[in-house]
């Protein structure tokens, strides 16, 4: 599949990715635990999906027993990622909770190169280098003060690799489902996963002011997930992955911002370098391609 057949696909996977690094920040304004606020993320999202799903034509349905057991999975890899990362947000810096929990970025690119069955380009390899170098740069804040962020980065960490787990069985769900049936099923049964846990924690559920809930549940769950998910069926896993590099660029730009966290020349260098990356691995030779047809 070229990437012509779905043009919009790339800048939808950049803008999804985007307003996913917003989600830091809003998870600290939430005013509810860190498991209750993504129950809401993924609760007050199911409304607005079901009505864009009908709206564009791709109505919600049941998948098969097979199907529904993968969109299970799914659902369980981002409800512990959620719960693990909403709650290192609440202890470290919004730039390393992002970049932290991007780690997926390079285990799903991986994962793209494993089943390409072929090493990277030499574009691809300065890429990866690039971001790699750009990742490694952002970090070097959090080591400063890694006595202070060291339990929330770890959490972050791990929230990562659960989150690349949900990426490859979107993946392979995409076959099969189109995007929106996809996202309302997996957030169904991931707030379903969610609620209990927050009720067993004790968490506050309930918050004073709805705003930041339904704003978090609106760029996260509809628009950042909702475009994610599109992209992911039609974008090589190697671009995909860059592109979530991009998050803890922005998510450190909003800690500057909102909370006066320090960003260093070497901030800029390493969002610099991201950025170059995913400039170049789109050119000219785009990454590695998918083999499946997925459907639109």
């Amino acid at each position: 599949m070229r990437d012509s057949d779905h043009p919009l696909a790339f800048p939808a996977v950049l803008i999804g990715s985007s307003a996913l690094a917003f989600g830091p920040w809003l998870v600290r304004l939430s005013g509810v635990g860190p498991v209750a606020a993504g129950f809401w993320r993924l609760a007050l999202a199911l409304p607005f999906l079901f009505v864009i799903a009908a709206l564009t034509r791709q109505p919600v349905h049941w998948p098969g027993r097979k199907l529904a057991t993968l969109v299970a999975f799914a659902a369980f890899f981002f409800a512990a990622d959620l719960a693990a990362w909403h709650a290192g947000i609440h202890m470290t810096k919004l730039g390393n909770a992002t970049l932290f929990g991007n780690v997926s970025s390079f285990a799903f690119a991986g994962w793209g190169l494993w089943l390409a069955r072929r090493p990277p380009s030499r574009m691809q390899g300065l890429s990866l280098g690039l971001a790699a170098l750009g990742a490694a740069l952002l970090m070097g804040s959090s080591f400063e003060l890694s006595s202070r962020n060291f339990a929330g980065d770890l959490l972050c960490l791990f929230a990562g690799l659960l989150y690349a787990g949900y990426l490859i069985a979107v993946q392979h769900g995409r076959g099969s489902l189109k995007p929106l049936p996809l996202l309302f099923v997996s957030s169904a049964f991931g707030a379903a996963m969610l609620l209990p846990l927050s009720l067993a924690l004790g968490e506050q559920i309930i918050p004073q002011d709805w705003t930041y809930v339904l704003l978090l549940a609106l760029a996260s769950q509809v628009l950042g997930q909702g475009l994610l998910v599109y992209g992911i069926g039609h974008v090589p896993p190697l671009v995909v992955g860059l592109v979530l590099l991009t998050q803890p660029a922005i998510s450190a730009f909003v800690g500057w911002s909102a909370y006066g966290e320090r960003l260093s020349p070497a901030d800029w260098l390493g969002a610099a370098a991201i950025g170059t990356a995913l400039v170049l691995v789109r050119l000219p030779e785009r990454g590695l391609r998918r083999v499946a047809v997925q459907p639109s």
